[in-house]
């Protein structure tokens, strides 16, 4: 006869652990469903076609960016410097492009490569220089974005309304970037899911001396996770700066924090070892967006927003630790029983 998980086991027969166990896991979604009828019966226009096309939209360029920083978190580490790497590259792509004429081909390819370079020193520095990860990433945060400022002397650079246009196109009522992004973010979690790299990965979120002992390679996991990072971040930010249709000293600032809402919001676990992308992060990253949209259509004040985002993450961060928590207490019932 076959057995069953304890933990499962113990969840199931307690009412109280099984209903804790289902918010804090699929929260996100009755905060979505809650968000979205909140705002189509106290706003006018939000809950139209073009209304949540423009927010698929919108969220379309951190979907991507964010998606490394929550690979990194899934490792139980930070990465707060995801916003200045896609400042520093797409400025100096913006510069091969405009000032130099480079095919732009050639400068995608440049921006790329400098964003899996930026995420791979963040990884050596923390791997063989054994910095923490949040101190090394807030220090590499403000390195990049203060040579990108050098580089770019804060000048806009305003690139071809052929691209621009591109980066604004359609397919039906749906922006192609958002349709892009959904196909990247469902490629990375069948990785995730499916490849020795995504199972190796969870295994580093659940203790690296853990992982040593299954025979992970704990320092190549870290440099490849951080290197994706960078890659994401770049990527990101070409989409970014194809919506804006310039590169200007704004791109990525504070991008790092939206990231981090989004990535607790869809339930991706700080403490590492746990969530996915798909449909965790995006599903968290659509409700971030959703909820600055319908705050605009309220008519709420712009400075509102970062109270807003902060509070979310306050919230999340809050409920992640409760679920820790009773997670710890199940395995101790567990084994005690």
């Amino acid at each position: 006869m076959k057995k069953g998980n304890p933990m499962q086991t113990a969840q199931t027969r307690n009412p109280v652990a099984r209903l804790s166990n289902i918010l804090f896991s699929h929260g996100f979604y009755l905060v979505l469903i809650v968000v979205v009828i909140f705002f189509s019966l106290t706003t006018r226009y939000f809950f139209t076609t073009s209304n949540l096309s423009n927010v698929l939209h919108q969220a379309a360029p951190m979907m991507i960016l964010g998606a490394g920083f929550a690979l990194v978190v899934m490792t139980g580490k930070l990465d707060i410097s995801i916003g200045s790497i896609a400042f520093l590259a797409t400025g100096i792509g913006a510069d091969l492009l405009m000032k130099q004429d480079y095919p732009p081909v050639v400068a995608l390819a440049v921006v790329l490569l400098l964003g899996t370079l930026f995420g791979l020193i963040n990884g050596v520095i923390i791997v063989y220089l054994r910095v923490n990860p949040l101190i090394a990433t807030m220090g590499t945060m403000f390195i990049y974005r203060g040579i990108g400022l050098l580089l770019t002397e804060s000048l806009t650079t305003s690139i071809d309304r052929d691209l621009r246009r591109m980066g604004n196109s359609t397919i039906g009522s749906v922006y192609a970037d958002f349709i892009f992004a959904v196909i990247f973010l469902v490629i990375m979690q069948i990785v995730l899911r499916y490849t020795s790299y995504g199972r190796n990965l969870t295994a580093l979120g659940n203790g690296e001396e853990v992982a040593k002992r299954l025979g992970v390679n704990v320092k190549r996991v870290n440099l490849i996770t951080f290197a994706l990072s960078g890659l994401f971040a770049s990527l990101g930010g070409i989409l970014l700066v194809l919506q804006v249709g310039s590169h200007n000293s704004h791109i990525g600032l504070g991008l790092e924090f939206t990231g981090m809402a989004m990535t607790i919001l869809g339930g991706v676990s700080l403490f590492g070892g746990e969530g996915s992308l798909v449909p965790g992060f995006m599903i968290g990253a659509l409700t971030l967006y959703i909820i600055e949209n319908g705050l605009n259509h309220s008519g709420a004040s712009p400075y509102v927003y970062p109270f807003v985002r902060g509070g979310i993450i306050f919230v999340a961060m809050f409920a992640d630790s409760m679920k820790h928590k009773a997670n710890v207490i199940t395995k101790i019932i567990v084994k005690d029983a």
